[in-house]
């Protein structure tokens, strides 16, 4: 891609009031909160894969991500999909990354440049895959139990049921139902917890020294 050569940002431009916000110090919670969508993460991965290049057009950096999440090419996007990235990107991602100095953003241009900081940002970026890693294991913890919680759920109800017909229990019909209702439904709700949790709980990755 050739050299964009645009003249620098004017002051009056949209990102200058954010100033303030640049000269303070880019610390681990910054970071770990830029990084949190995966959008925001490819945007800069793309910055420093193209560094060469003094700007870049935010279209092109949009195209790159909805490319990747369809598993596409850029040549096959439909308008949809592009819209589905680019509109994100100009209203909420990019304005964060420009906010903190990882990149130079001319919104009404649609422009990217390289910020002060995104070099400062890239330890971090290149520890996200090391957090993902250590989500499996407690996944995959949790669903391994989740067929033990049916199972418990299912002899208690059976149990319950074979006890009331042959009038070892005397249980009303309709508490019965309510009752291995409740069982099911709470197994379920630990199914969904089980998929929370872990991601949520998950240790921060240590950086690469």
């Amino acid at each position: 891609m050739p050299e964009l050569d645009y003249p620098s940002r004017s002051a009056g431009s949209p990102s200058s009031e954010s100033q303030s916000d640049k000269s303070q110090e880019l610390n681990q919670d910054d970071a770990f909160h830029l990084l949190q969508t995966n959008r925001r993460r490819e945007s800069i991965r793309y910055l420093l894969d193209h560094e060469d290049e003094r700007a870049v057009r935010m279209r092109d950096i949009a195209e790159h991500i909805a490319a990747k999440e369809h598993d596409t090419t850029v040549k096959q996007l439909t308008s949809t999909q592009r819209q589905r990235v680019y509109i994100p990107l100009y209203q909420s991602h990019l304005p964060k990354l420009d906010k903190k100095g990882i990149i130079e953003y001319e919104k009404t241009r649609g422009i990217v440049r390289p910020g002060d900081r995104l070099e400062e940002i890239r330890p971090y970026l290149e520890a996200q895959p090391l957090q993902r890693e250590s989500e499996q294991p407690a996944r995959a913890s949790a669903s391994s139990a989740l067929p033990r919680y049916y199972h418990i759920a299912l002899g208690i109800s059976l149990g319950l049921l074979g006890a009331t017909v042959s009038g070892l229990l005397a249980t009303p019909g309709l508490f019965l139902v309510t009752l291995i209702t409740g069982l099911f439904a709470l197994t379920s709700a630990v199914s969904i917890l089980a998929d929370v949790l872990p991601a949520s709980e998950t240790k921060r990755p240590q950086l690469r020294s």
